[in-house]
């Protein structure tokens, strides 16, 4: 059985997105997901183009987009549009509907969301079951149910499942912790004995970090998210790989004390970052003082940007996404964010920084979910 590092070395190689063309000790599935990925990326394009793009030769190519079109995987589009003489040349693309996607959420306290997406994350159909303060084996009886759901609303082959779970989950999908399940729980094995398809199950700020990544923001390969909307996390990308951390609990900054005079937390602690600035506690000091919001939305932004600073400065990340109810983290928040971020760290770093807050939503999760899933199953990323 794999220790726990090789476990995770494994679970974030397959974010990596492939670049150039195999050498010859490589599989021939890496020029499959190479040329997947150029499709992805780079949309419609001939034979030609995509040996010119990938490095592959043409006869490679020809080969290898056969194999993918015998798998439905691409598909011809018809002759290219253009004034150059000669015949023209014959698109192809990537058949976002040769495999749809289930995902689940599981991070609202209420009821569980779940989709069926294609294969670029769009949303095809979805549904939700109510929680009904469900944890350990009940909870998971309410998931295989939406699941079960959820593969009644497509006719498409499934590429598999994924899950988005609050708490800690290692690389094999167990829930190790988590407030929404409880502790110990194999909910990957469980999903995947039941539905026999590929499943893959992971922490939900990851998971939204992943969605940020995938569908968000320009490609690149560092990005940190923060997720405020249901407690405190991160998720963060570095050179194409979701960092999980020894434990796998990479990114769980909720819980940090700010204050040991502050407000109590469900931890047993006092100021935690997450009762300083997680959303329901925001939400709660604006309706008890709405005429001092800007100044509390302002102060929450600071203590956030003083917490992120070290990180930014220990791995020189310069993308940061703060996810949340918009009413938060729109304006006076997140322009405290980059102000406090920027003046705490050497310029050589803060000057380079991007803080942005996009509203959070489940879709995030769920497309973060089947973004993971195409890496995981195709090496597209």
């Amino acid at each position: 059985m794999p220790n726990e590092t090789d476990a995770q070395t494994a679970f974030g190689a397959q974010l990596r997105r492939p670049r150039s063309k195999a050498l010859p000790q490589h599989s021939r599935a890496h020029n499959r997901s190479l040329i997947l990925q150029t499709l992805f990326t780079d949309g419609a394009m001939s034979r030609a183009d995509l040996s010119r793009q990938s490095g592959l030769t043409r006869p490679t190519v020809s080969g290898l987009v056969a194999e993918l079109e015998a798998d439905a995987l691409v598909t011809e589009l018809g002759p290219r549009e253009d004034l150059r003489v000669g015949k023209p040349a014959t698109l192809i693309n990537l058949n976002v509907d040769a495999f749809h996607i289930v995902v689940v959420d599981l991070s609202l306290p209420d009821h569980f969301v779940g989709a069926v997406t294609n294969l670029r994350g769009d949303v095809v159909d979805s549904a939700k079951i109510e929680v009904d303060g469900a944890t350990g084996e009940q909870a998971v009886v309410r998931i295989i149910r939406l699941v079960e759901r959820l593969t009644t609303m497509t006719t498409r082959r499934l590429l598999g499942i994924a899950v988005g779970c609050p708490g800690v989950i290692d690389a094999a999908g167990t829930v190790l912790h988590s407030v929404a399940l409880g502790a110990g729980l194999p909910l990957q094995e469980q999903l995947t004995e039941h539905f026999r398809l590929p499943v893959h199950v992971l922490n939900d700020a990851n998971t939204a970090a992943l969605g940020v990544h995938a569908f968000e923001v320009e490609p690149g390969d560092d990005l940190l998210v923060v997720a405020l909307e249901h407690g405190v996390g991160t998720g963060m990308v570095l050179g194409g790989r979701l960092v999980l951390g020894e434990r796998f609990a990479a990114g769980e900054i909720g819980h940090l004390t700010i204050d040991e005079d502050g407000e109590p937390c469900l931890c047993g602690r006092r100021g935690c970052l997450e009762v300083l600035i997680g959303a329901e506690h925001l939400t709660r000091r604006i309706a008890a003082s709405p005429d001092d919001r800007d100044e509390v939305l302002r102060s929450a932004g600071s203590t956030l940007g003083g917490v992120l600073a070290p990180i930014i400065s220990a791995v020189n990340i310069t993308e940061i996404v703060v996810t949340g109810p918009a009413d938060l983290v729109q304006g006076p928040f997140i322009q405290a964010v980059r102000v406090t971020a920027t003046a705490r760290t050497l310029a050589s770093v803060g000057n380079d920084l991007s803080v942005t807050a996009t509203s959070t939503n489940s879709d995030l999760i769920l497309r973060g979910g089947a973004a993971f899933l195409l890496a995981a199953e195709l090496g597209v990323s």
